[in-house]
């Protein structure tokens, strides 16, 4: 209920019970003052129990305790769902990886990490070696026409018959900020500007490489759907 309301509500109750009560009152006063019409019946003040009518002001005691009634508890407040955090400071830890080499430029960047990607799955498919963690984009070197960049998927075990283009390695380590990204992978751009900003905020100052670790398997998930830890190696 809304606290106005509520206040209001227990407020008003004992008004109306004062008004009934004096109600009540008014009613009956006039009664006692037809005993003048009738002198010679000075008997008749028999009317004068008119005045056990008093007991009707009881019906104020009844709204009285009604106004203890209201005392009804505040609905309980779902809690408010916090944030990702933004700029949380981790350390990273090294993990064995196989590793696909690969360079993209811009307008079809997304398309070619998906490529990556399922070159990768479809090794270890073939082998049946599971992932031992999220696949993982290490981007090695940007300009303003594309990048080269590391696919990499955490294994437990080394997959056997590896492209030219692919080799085992250790993912980074390392303190780092974790970011998290929500959404198309077109729209990573405004969260890159979010963490550039942040970064001149704090001062900081980033090693020249960054890490995508994608929390949604992007071979399985709808691109509007993504969510992806961005991670900004410090120096």
């Amino acid at each position: 209920m809304n606290g106005r309301r509520w206040f209001r509500l227990v407020a008003l109750i004992p008004i109306a019970a004062i008004s009934l009560a004096l109600g009540n009152a008014l009613a009956q006063s006039p009664a006692p003052s037809a005993s003048p019409a009738a002198p010679a019946a000075s008997a008749t003040p028999a009317p004068a129990p008119a005045a056990t009518p008093a007991p009707a002001a009881s019906p104020s005691a009844p709204p009285a305790a009604a106004a203890e009634t209201p005392a009804t508890p505040p609905p309980v407040v779902a809690p408010v769902q916090t944030a990702d955090p933004f700029g949380q400071e981790i350390t990273l830890e090294s993990k064995t990886v196989v590793v696909l080499k690969g360079n993209a430029n811009w307008d079809s960047a997304f398309d070619t990490l998906i490529d990556s990607f399922k070159s990768l799955s479809g090794l270890l498919d073939k082998q049946g070696i599971k992932p031992s963690g999220n696949s993982m984009i290490v981007y090695t070197s940007t300009d303003d026409t594309g990048f080269t960049f590391l696919a990499e998927i955490p294994v437990d075990q080394e997959p056997k018959n590896l492209t030219k283009a692919m080799s085992m390695g250790k993912s980074p380590e390392g303190k780092a900020l974790k970011f998290v990204h929500r959404g198309s992978y077109d729209n990573m751009d405004n969260t890159y500007e979010a963490i550039t900003n942040h970064l001149d905020d704090k001062k900081l100052e980033a090693k020249d490489t960054f890490i995508e670790e994608y929390i949604t398997d992007p071979l399985k998930t709808a691109e509007d759907k993504l969510v992806i830890n961005v991670y900004v190696p410090l120096k």
